[in-house]
């Protein structure tokens, strides 16, 4: 279930409690209208946290990639190559004792956060570029 149903999920109660009002069609409207403007507003808030907890997360992965440490720029790639490793090794039977569903499901989650991460840092750089491309062009214009 995905945060907007959530959201459509905590106002539901409250839009079948004005249907079910004793009451005039036009006061029915006007309180469904308010509901669904209020649940609007909320949706638009909880969109744009989610934006912004992506921006975090992307200028974080950013900087662990640009680091000059090597073991912080290096440690999520060799991650998930320990997690391809250890894979392999459970479909061909070789490890000792195979992969729980917990560590299948660790291992699925950091798959996901890897590549909803990279995809987040290349989203990053790109906006950063154009960015940065856009206040140059804006000092030559005034130049």
């Amino acid at each position: 279930m995905g945060i907007l149903e959530l959201i459509g999920g905590i106002f539901k109660p409250a839009a079948d409690l004005i249907d079910n009002l004793h009451t005039s069609e036009e006061e029915k409207l006007t309180l469904q209208k308010e509901m669904q403007r209020i649940s609007a507003e909320f949706q638009g808030k909880v969109l744009e946290y989610e934006s912004k907890l992506m921006e975090a997360q992307s200028k974080i992965i950013t900087a662990e990639a640009s680091s000059t440490n090597w073991l912080a720029s290096s440690w999520r790639p060799i991650t998930m190559l320990t997690f391809l490793l250890l894979v392999v090794l459970d479909s061909f039977g070789v490890l000792s004792h195979p992969l729980s569903k917990d560590a299948w499901t660790l291992l699925q989650l950091g798959l996901g956060g890897y590549v909803v991460g990279r995809s987040g840092e290349k989203m990053y750089s790109q906006y950063a570029k154009g960015k940065a491309e856009e206040a140059r062009g804006g000092d030559e214009a005034k130049g």
